[in-house]
């Protein structure tokens, strides 16, 4: 038995969505300003992947177990989800005002570990929240709402950095008195601090979330936990996890170790495309590819909140697996171009059909799972998807340095060319993807509900 959840108007799920916000402008701060501002504290580029480890080491361990904690928990003021959607953003908000004040590498790395199990904290709920709140029928429409959301956070990130960079100058010292962190780095993580949190508090007080049944509270009260309960709840949902998740898990490997090698080098392959030069020959003009690529990513993310609501149209009429298969190939063939452009203004051509895949990457792939997960573990499957999309990540970070250095030549062109390549595959193993209804769906398809 299942209750039959109210529609929600649109302004309604975008209000329960606008802390996803605050989370994805962080999460645009880190994929495009962290690198360079490593590189700013005098950091090698083969070391960039184990330099980022922070990012999939606090996915792995913080999502799933949040995912584990969160089904389990119910306040009846705070209620499931939200509690942690708050937490996290008050630690996201605190590091980022503390990261552009970062004097050596050391705390820098430090900065972003925290920062990284925050955002970890508010962002995993989220996916649960939108199946918690919304019918089957409107899914879509909340997944890909996120998506928008995402484009909107990480553009205004990138974009941030443009814009400070030509209205802030000077730059801070490191603590052996070198050169470090400009200034105009400082006002975009300022800004960030201030959205992570506002509009997380925002959703909060916007959205009500549904209350457990009387069984479901009963079998809450009832229930012994430990301190070892959500890492038991994780292995045994792990063991038992629909074929459509270990499908996804292949698709995941190959999507998201892509996305790791594009968001380490596309500054160092458009330094060396367009400006002819890297961090280490000449780190003024670097500085210049560094905003320059704040634009192109601004840019892919403008198209990613653009076309998100158009990809619910496309899931509808084709199925979510067609769209993210056509979405993956052309990320592919954009990623394919990219590294030949040496006009700076061509460089925003390809990233048109990337922009519209990061959107199906954000909420495409949820779509097509929801189905086959239970209703009382959608938290912890929501944070085991996050296991698959670090592991590969974990495995990038790890592996990358030695096939940067010693099959791809040191070459930041090749790094985007070998990202272009794995998104290629990740299309091919969509095909064999299975995609399942949920039992609302079902009910509704063979006219057995209302």
């Amino acid at each position: 038995m299942h209750i039959t959840k109210p529609r929600l108007s649109f302004w309604q799920i975008i209000n329960m969505n606008v802390g996803f916000f605050g989370i994805q402008y962080s999460f645009g701060l880190q994929q495009t300003a962290v690198n360079p501002l490593y590189s700013f504290l005098h950091a090698k580029p083969e070391d960039l992947p184990l330099l980022n480890l922070a990012g999939p080491m606090t996915g792995l361990l913080i999502q799933p177990i949040i995912g584990a904690l969160s089904d389990k928990t119910w306040h009846p003021r705070w209620g499931r989800r939200k509690p942690y959607f708050l937490i996290g953003a008050i630690f996201c908000s605190l590091c980022l005002f503390a990261f552009p004040f970062s004097r050596a590498l050391w705390m820098a790395v430090g900065l972003l570990w925290i920062l990284d199990a925050a955002n970890n904290t508010a962002m995993e709920p989220y996916r649960a929240f939108i199946a918690d709140k919304l019918p089957a029928s409107q899914r879509a429409l909340g997944f890909l709402t996120q998506s928008f959301f995402t484009g909107l956070g990480i553009t205004l990130a990138n974009l941030s950095l443009f814009f400070f960079q030509r209205v802030i100058t000077g730059e801070s010292t490191t603590s052996d008195g070198q050169s470090g962190i400009p200034y105009w780095v400082y006002g975009s993580f300022f800004v960030g601090a201030i959205c992570s949190i506002v509009s997380v508090a925002w959703s909060v007080i916007k959205t009500p979330e549904i209350p457990p049944t009387e069984e479901e509270l009963a079998a809450l009260r009832a229930e012994h936990k430990s301190f070892l309960t959500p890492f038991k709840e994780i292995f045994a949902s792990i063991a038992h996890m629909p074929k459509a998740l270990w499908q996804l898990a292949l698709i995941y490997l190959f999507q998201w170790y892509a996305m790791f090698c594009y968001w380490q080098f596309i500054s160092h392959s458009i330094a060396r495309s367009v400006w002819n030069t890297s961090a280490e020959e000449n780190s003024k003009l670097y500085e210049e590819a560094v905003g320059w690529t704040g634009l192109v990513n601004g840019f892919y993310n403008i198209i990613t909140f653009l076309s998100a609501f158009g990809l619910v149209w496309m899931a509808k009429k084709i199925g979510a697996k067609k769209v993210h298969i056509i979405c993956l190939a052309m990320a592919s063939l954009a990623l394919f171009i990219l590294p030949f452009i040496e006009n700076k203004y061509l460089l925003f051509v390809p990233m048109i059909g990337f922009g519209i895949a990061w959107a199906s990457m954000m909420g495409v792939p949820y779509i097509m799972v929801v189905g086959s997960i239970p209703k009382e573990k959608y938290g912890v499957y929501m944070g085991i998807i996050n296991m698959m999309i670090v592991v590969p990540m974990i495995i990038q970070t790890l592996s990358f340095g030695y096939i940067y250095q010693h099959f791809l030549g040191s070459n930041p062109a090749n790094a985007i060319l070998f990202a272009g390549a794995l998104l290629l595959i990740a299309a091919l193993a969509t095909l064999r993807m299975r995609v399942e209804k949920t039992e609302e769906e079902a009910e509704v398809s063979t006219g057995g509900g209302h």
